[in-house]
């Protein structure tokens, strides 16, 4: 479970932001919100399901989801790294105070029911600091702190000496942990690989996604056609037709060369990949049904179509295994009630038993009611005349109620965090 999530000096940020999942007090005021969107850790904490991030375009929403991305993929494969090789961070680039510092990011979540705090600042150059701390009832305690080339850790590292040794300038103390086996790292390590941060733009990378998690998994295919039926796309049925090819790890992004090397079949570089049959039902003249129509998903159906098939798998899986899912762009290229339904997947106790987290950017003002969302889960991004990225959320308003119409108080400027454009009737002469 995800608790709050901090970044700064990266991209747009350039002091420190914080996401927090945590419910505010009488935020809502909406008795069904309160029992469907919020749900409680150990009878101490209420965290929310669910958290929209709104903004104009290039307000810096993209880069809080790079965020999340940089700090999952740096803590799975910093150890290996070469000693030479550089971190890929970048910082905030558009002052003097933030060159050669160091960027920010921490997380806090729940695993096992005890809260973790992690976190570590970096260079392009190096780890500058780091640090590990647990909070197993009350009373935070330290696992280990870096500074620097000096590492101080807990009994709750095994090796400690050797793995002090062994840590490079530029790796994660807790991946070379999780390297070495020490538990706790790779119950933490794992966590974050379970972390699930997708791009809703780049529906090719979310494709390969659903189809590495529908490779091996009937159950999952099942529940992803019941969805797709569901939502009233005319499909009656999925089938997967897959086939065997060699392929080069190199002739894909970066990003998605983990994607591509979990579902390698074995160490000779094959890869399993599968065309998707979409099976539409054919009507007579009386308008009675009598066949089933084989559709090809790439060259027949609708982007929208795509897109909900592309992200049917991580949503889905994310839910049956309680954990966390973070989208940009969710509802790019999906009718406005798509949107709503997806997200109402994670705000219901029905559909979702496990407390699953869904965290996503948008355009889509049409969620921006009172009935609907808390305002502790509505959240905004903002640039400043200086280029640097706020973040805040709609709870920080005192003066908002029940009676305001969110929609369009957000488009009126009310809450900032949307475009000013100029007069744009001057850009052609007459």
């Amino acid at each position: 479970m995800l608790i709050g999530f901090s970044v700064g000096n990266y991209r747009s940020f350039k002091d420190v932001v914080t996401l927090s999942m945590v419910a505010a007090e009488e935020a809502c005021g909406n008795d069904e919100l309160d029992k469907n969107n919020v749900f409680k850790v150990n009878q101490q904490i209420s965290l929310l399901k669910s958290a929209a991030i709104y903004g104009a375009n290039a307000s810096g929403k993209s880069n809080l989801i790079l965020a999340f991305n940089f700090m999952r993929r740096f803590v799975m494969n910093s150890a290996k790294l070469q000693i030479t090789d550089k971190i890929d961070v970048e910082p905030f680039r558009l002052s003097t105070e933030t060159v050669d510092k160091p960027s920010f990011f921490e997380i806090v979540f729940q695993l096992k029911n005890k809260t973790y705090r992690y976190g570590f600042e970096v260079t392009q150059k190096r780890v500058v600091s780091e640090w590990l701390f647990c909070t197993p009832r009350s009373r935070e305690t330290k696992i280990f702190n870096r500074q620097g080339d000096k590492i101080e850790y807990s009994k709750n590292i095994e090796q400690g000496n050797i793995l002090r040794g062994l840590t490079k300038k530029n790796t994660l103390f807790l991946s070379l942990a999780a390297q070495f086996n020490n538990s706790l790292a790779v119950e933490i390590v794992s966590w974050f690989s379970h972390l699930g941060v997708v791009s809703g733009l780049d529906v090719e990378l979310l494709k390969a996604i659903t189809l590495e998690h529908l490779s091996n998994r009937q159950d999952l295919i099942d529940d992803v056609t019941k969805l797709i039926k569901k939502l009233d796309l005319s499909i009656d049925n999925l089938n997967l037709e897959t086939e065997t090819r060699k392929i080069s790890l190199d002739s894909f992004p970066q990003d998605l060369q983990d994607v591509v090397r979990n579902i390698i079949s074995d160490s000779s570089g094959e890869i399993k990949s599968a065309t998707i049959k979409t099976y539409h039902p054919k009507y007579d003249s009386t308008g009675k049904m009598i066949e089933l129509e084989i559709f090809d998903m790439d060259n027949h159906e609708s982007d929208g179509t795509k897109k909900i098939f592309a992200l049917s798998a991580p949503i889905l899986d994310t839910l049956q295994r309680g954990e966390v899912l973070v989208i940009d762009e969710l509802d790019a290229r999906l009718h406005p009630l798509m949107t709503r339904n997806i997200i109402e997947l994670f705000n219901s106790q029905k559909t979702n038993p496990k407390n699953a987290q869904l965290i996503f950017t948008t355009h889509d003002i049409n969620l921006l009611s009172h009935k609907f969302l808390r305002r502790d889960q509505i959240w905004f991004t903002e640039k400043n005349h200086q280029g640097a990225t706020d973040l805040y959320s709609l709870v920080e308003f005192a003066d908002i109620n029940n009676n305001n119409t969110l929609e369009k108080d957000y488009i009126q400027g009310r809450y900032g965090a949307i475009p000013f454009i100029g007069d744009l009737s001057t850009i052609i002469g007459n």
